[in-house]
């Protein structure tokens, strides 16, 4: 697997991903994304970002990089970054299909995405992927896995992507929503030829969302590598917005909110990798300092008061707006 290349990495930032869902796109439902971002949202000003934010990234130790097809352009950014630094031959590159991209490069599209699980639309992304990547793609996701999806019992995706394995690719999947265990339980259950088709989960995971934390343990029992997104809660746990106990928590450390909240998701055994969503390059080096975040048994306890219901925490995440 590739992530065996994070596992012989010895930087502190090794187990904290970048991941390009707001970078690729002038549309996110990331809190103060607004403020964050070039007023003139051009491909060549969210390109340029972007490859900032890489650059910063591998220079602080950051191994691994996330896309997805749904990200608008942030396959192609991320393509173009490599390309121009053939030297860079130690990063562990995922993307993810499953979700059209739709708006155009519209932020006030009515429709920024488009999800279909289907075979038909994983040979079409795989060779959108392929054509921007190429070799340099370490895993292959699929986008929102939930139980209702078709991807968990259509024998023919599941023969396409054994045949991507052993081509080499590692095969992975991600979930969302309030039935994320369920989700993950299932997945672990699809195996080709006798053995499990899927080597890694990603999930949402943070202060506020911990649903998913028991059934994660048991993906990485089984020999998964867990990444974890949102784990800052779309924004939600950074600066003003973060509740009291975690700006309390954070001014004991001396450090951010947001490096708070990413330790205690570093701090779960199971998370292998967890993904930093930063849109500036300052706020990629706040994030990263979650690795120096060292938190007490009180802190962890206070900061466990936080967590909601499941269902309430996407219920409040389906109604944030795209900026």
């Amino acid at each position: 697997m590739p992530f065996a290349r994070l596992a012989a990495a010895t930087t502190p930032t090794c187990h904290i991903g970048l991941g390009l869902a707001a970078v690729g796109r002038p549309g996110y439902i990331n809190l103060g994304r607004d403020r964050d971002l070039p007023a003139d949202r051009t491909v060549e000003a969210m390109r340029e970002r972007t490859h900032d934010l890489l650059d910063a990234a591998y220079a602080q130790g950051v191994r691994y990089f996330d896309a997805a097809r749904s990200y608008g352009r942030s396959e192609e950014f991320l393509a173009g970054w490599l390309r121009e630094r053939p030297d860079v031959d130690d990063v562990v590159v995922g993307s993810k299909w499953g979700y059209t991209y739709t708006a155009d490069w519209s932020p006030d599209a009515e429709q920024h995405e488009v999800k279909d699980h289907g075979v038909a639309t994983y040979e079409r992304q795989r060779g959108e992927t392929d054509a921007l990547l190429g070799e340099r793609l370490d895993l292959y996701q699929i986008h929102s896995l939930t139980p209702d999806s078709p991807a968990l019992t259509d024998k023919d995706l599941h023969a396409r992507l054994a045949e991507a394995a052993a081509r080499g690719a590692t095969v992975g999947f991600s979930t969302s929503g309030p039935a994320q265990a369920d989700a993950i339980r299932a997945a672990l259950a699809v195996t080709v030829g006798g053995e499990p088709l899927f080597r890694t989960v990603q999930s949402t995971y943070n202060a506020l969302e911990t649903s998913a934390g028991p059934a994660l343990a048991e993906a990485h029992a089984a020999g998964l590598t867990v990444i974890v997104k949102e784990g800052m809660a779309n924004g939600r746990l950074a600066g003003a917005q973060a509740p009291a106990v975690l700006r309390a928590v954070a001014e004991e450390t001396a450090l951010g909110c947001d490096a708070v909240a990413l330790a205690l998701v570093l701090r779960r055994p199971w998370a292998g990798v967890v993904l930093s969503g930063a849109a500036t390059v300052g706020q990629l080096g706040s994030n990263l300092h979650a690795a120096a975040v060292d938190l007490d048994d009180d802190q962890v306890a206070r900061l466990g008061a936080l967590v909601e219901e499941s269902a309430a925490y996407w219920a409040h995440r389906g109604q944030l707006p795209w900026h």
